[in-house]
């Protein structure tokens, strides 16, 4: 009878596949696997309500009425000397009790509110916000932050684009709002685009504080997953492996980091068509 069976099957090698297939397909992998989705939500999520921000903060700073002016200063200036991880966690928290603040004064009676000993002072004013609520939040803390660092690079490369355009609109009539709206932003991109991707790159990295929110992200998993496991009729199952899927969250931080370098290469190339290069 002619054998059909692979070597390394006869080899015992098999057994080792088949275990580590199933080891890596379990329910928790598989959990690990889709929350994926968190980190990307989070990074394009806070990339748009950066780069909302940002077109703000650089119109604000660019606006000849001096309280606008000062008003975007203040943003972009204040913002970025915050520790990243101290608004994370500070914007979600006080934007929780704040919605718990305003629904104590309607939900709540009199009596509740002067005898309250916790927060919030009833049940009917406790809110509860579950993982993609708290993902929201999340993407708007990041949005926030970065888009003070949007907003300085926007604010540059608006003044990079050559004066004679902006008076050459001027000149034609155009108001200073259609001279932003239409010449300076639509033209800056080309220089805006490298600050830009840096603050992208600083970005994706700041999604690794998805857990501090309670989010069961990519990293959270990784730790749970990584500690030594025990069960009560198998003992250890495995001893600390905590580094090796940190090593693979570096290896997908990395391939993240690639592909956007590859996406903003293209933006640039997209950007730059029509304009005159130093070669001529």
């Amino acid at each position: 009878m002619l054998d059909l069976m692979p070597q390394w099957l006869r080899d015992g090698l098999g057994d080792d596949v088949l275990f580590w297939l199933g080891y890596l397909t379990n329910g928790k992998h598989l959990a690990w696997y889709a929350s994926v989705q968190f980190t990307l939500f989070a990074a394009v999520a806070g990339a748009l309500v950066a780069l909302a921000m940002g077109l703000l903060g650089a119109t604000l700073r660019n606006s000849r009425f001096l309280p606008l002016r000062l008003v975007g200063m203040a943003y972009t200036n204040m913002v970025r000397g915050i520790p990243d991880v101290l608004f994370f966690i500070f914007f979600p928290l006080a934007f929780e009790q704040g919605v718990e603040w305003v629904l104590s004064r309607t939900m709540c009676s009199a009596e509740e509110i002067a005898t309250a000993t916790l927060w919030p002072p009833c049940p009917a004013a406790n809110l509860h916000f579950n993982t993609f609520e708290y993902l929201l939040l999340a993407s708007v803390s990041l949005g926030i932050v970065y888009g003070a660092f949007t907003a300085n690079v926007i604010f540059g490369a608006m003044h990079s684009v050559p004066p004679g355009q902006i008076e050459a609109a001027r000149a034609f009539g155009m108001s200073e709002t259609q001279v932003n709206w239409r010449i300076r932003i639509r033209q800056m991109w080309i220089y805006a685009l490298p600050g830009l991707s840096n603050v992208w790159m600083l970005l994706i990295k700041s999604t690794s504080l998805l857990s501090l929110l309670q989010i069961t992200d990519i990293v959270r998993w990784a730790d749970s997953l990584g500690a030594p496991n025990f069960l009560p009729t198998a003992g250890l199952v495995h001893p600390d492996w905590r580094w090796r899927y940190y090593l693979v969250l570096l290896v997908f931080y990395i391939l993240l980091t690639f592909l956007s370098e590859k996406g903003f290469a293209a933006l640039r190339r997209r950007a730059g068509r029509g304009m005159i290069s130093v070669e001529g």
